[in-house]
């Protein structure tokens, strides 16, 4: 069974913080099984900027297929059998969740993948996702790049080497405009907000803190999108008696660009650091993102510059780490299969504590 070392960056110094995951020193092509916006908006881009090739692409569009294997320089495959018969290859599988078992089934045995989030529709289906990895020797990683992302990969480093000192406090932020409309297949979904996009925060928050005890939560809709069963989300994650952490979600904030937020806050003994994640700020073209750093040896607030920002830049790390994995180069998946089944499971306790509703304030008298 694959596990995660909580400890697997190496502390380094203030001003050579990590923000790249290393490529491997020979890399195995890439076969995408799946071809909508995000395979060409993040993956291609990318795998292009560090020289990963996409050798092949299928999607069950064919026209999409071969547009999309046009911008990769790739082959369109014709069919799924004719992709899953490319030897020696990674596969790359963005697709929607209610697909994924029937092609993992399908994957041939000891093969390699990366999954597109979320891992599956739900925990149960999760678990059956983990089950054919496991009885197939399938080597799965799950593509939650937010972990990868430069200033995320930065702020990693910042907590190994205890420039925050330890960690009491934090906090996900959004209010903000996404432009739903855009994804008019997401209204098939009884869950949303949290399976679809907050999932990226509560996986993010899992690895910088670790494990937490149980949550707190309620996930609503919103008057402007009444298709979609939820599009806002609350979270209050419980570790224990010194840490504050919660993730808040408002995406129908529709009064400007000035008051609009959609960042991690990090806060410590010893001192704090603010992450701006700008691809929610104007959506799809996005701000860059930021990282602000106050440490007790430095005076007030000072910006950490970045390579980049998660769309596209945190989408080479999944890849690489599962190449360099494959090749014996990382030790670790950062985010295996088996991680990945955790996050489900944190989401599937936000959707049962939603469910179950609030505690009911006592009445005068003892009314109810």
């Amino acid at each position: 069974m694959l596990t995660v070392n909580p400890n697997m960056y190496t502390p380094r110094g203030h001003d050579a913080l990590r923000q790249q995951w290393e490529l491997p020193a020979v890399s195995r092509k890439i076969v995408c099984l799946g071809a909508g916006g995000i395979v060409i908006d993040a993956h291609l881009p990318a795998y292009r900027a560090v020289g990963l090739e996409v050798a092949g692409v299928f999607d069950i569009d064919a026209t999409r297929a071969r547009r999309t294997a046009t911008l990769a320089n790739a082959i369109a495959f014709e069919s799924l059998d004719a992709a899953l018969a490319m030897p020696g290859v990674v596969f790359d599988l963005a697709v929607p969740p209610q697909a994924m078992e029937s092609i993992l089934s399908r994957l041939p045995e000891g093969s390699a993948v990366l999954l597109q989030k979320p891992f599956g529709r739900d925990l149960a289906e999760a678990t059956r996702l983990l089950s054919i990895i496991r009885t197939r020797n399938i080597v799965a990683a799950v593509n939650f790049q937010l972990r990868f992302a430069p200033s995320m990969l930065a702020l990693r480093d910042l907590i190994a080497q205890g420039t925050l000192g330890q960690i009491v406090d934090c906090e996900v932020s959004l209010h903000c405009a996404m432009p739903w409309e855009n994804w008019p297949f997401m209204a098939q979904y009884a869950r949303m907000e949290l399976l679809m996009h907050s999932i990226h925060y509560l996986d993010v928050v899992r690895h910088l803190l670790g494990e937490p005890r149980g949550v707190w939560a309620q996930t609503v809709a919103h008057p402007d999108a009444r298709q979609l069963a939820s599009s806002r989300s609350a979270v209050i994650l419980n570790y224990g008696e010194e840490i504050r952490a919660l993730v808040a979600s408002n995406h129908h904030h529709r009064f400007g660009a000035a008051q609009q937020r959609s960042e991690l806050r990090v806060e410590g003994t010893r001192g704090a650091a603010i992450v701006q994640m700008g691809v929610n700020l104007d959506y799809p073209r996005g701000l860059p993102d930021t990282l602000q750093v106050h440490a007790a040896q430095s005076e007030g607030w000072q910006s950490i510059p970045l390579r980049g920002s998660w769309f596209p830049e945190a989408f080479e790390g999944p890849m690489c780490n599962l190449q360099r994995y494959l090749a014996g180069e990382d030790e670790f998946l950062v985010s295996s299969a088996q991680d990945a089944w955790k996050t489900m499971a944190l989401v599937e306790a936000c959707y049962a504590s939603s469910a179950t509703g609030a505690t009911p304030i006592p009445q005068p008298g003892g009314e109810q």
